[in-house]
């Protein structure tokens, strides 16, 4: 019994070990893509210095662009915890997307902290039972933004930040955030976005345009 209990052990281990090297091997295929899908966003305008891996899920790379409007970017990719099964399910139960977020420092201070996070789209039932079974009939709505702050007085005129993500073109940011310490600029976007040619090539002008917000209120 002993000894049964020892091979199963053994062959767990060597299950879980195949398992996290096969898929920490698929990530870094994964990571050397988006990689490349990064270089391409730049279109000539930037180039990647170095990289590394923090874990078996996360990729780190620092950026350099020629002009001042991006210092010290750098961009860390989030992929989906494939080497550990049970991270990986937990990951795939909350749908969590595999995501890239772009860190810079825009050579002067935004004059306010702003955080704002994409929310496309609410719901509620109307409570009646349509004729398939177990489905209701839902209204769905495009909510408008929403802005959560701390000052006591709230100008009425929207900020050059707030304008600019009114109308930005990259409908794939997923949540955009400016601040006076550094880093002062950082938008996530998700990682698939990158694969489409046509996004990726507006990828970098979709961040200028953003950042470009702040510039009118420095401190």
């Amino acid at each position: 019994m002993g000894r049964l209990l020892i091979i199963d052990a053994i062959a767990a281990v060597i299950v879980l070990g195949g398992w996290y090297f096969f898929f920490a091997a698929y990530n870094r295929r994964r990571g050397a893509e988006a990689l490349r899908w990064v270089q391409s966003a730049c279109a000539g305008k930037g180039r990647i210095v170095d990289f590394r891996w923090l874990n078996s899920s996360r990729l780190y790379a620092r950026l350099q662009f020629p002009s001042r409007s991006f210092e010290n970017a750098r961009v860390t990719m989030k992929f989906r915890p494939r080497p550990l099964p049970v991270n990986w399910i937990l990951s795939r139960v909350h749908k969590q997307k595999e995501t890239l977020t772009f860190e810079a420092d825009l050579g002067g201070s935004p004059s306010v902290r702003l955080d704002v996070i994409r929310h496309r789209w609410c719901a509620h039932s109307r409570g009646v039972i349509s004729r398939k079974k177990d489905q209701r009939q839902w209204d769905i709505y495009e909510p408008g933004p929403i802005v959560l702050t701390t000052r006591t007085h709230w100008q009425e005129d929207l900020s050059p930040e707030l304008n600019t993500l009114m109308t930005v073109r990259q409908q794939d940011v997923l949540q955009v955030r400016f601040r006076a310490e550094s880093p002062q600029f950082s938008a996530t976007i998700a990682l698939d976005a990158l694969d489409d040619p046509r996004t990726a090539a507006g990828f970098l002008t979709t961040l200028r345009e953003l950042a470009a917000g702040a510039s009118a209120h420095r401190q």
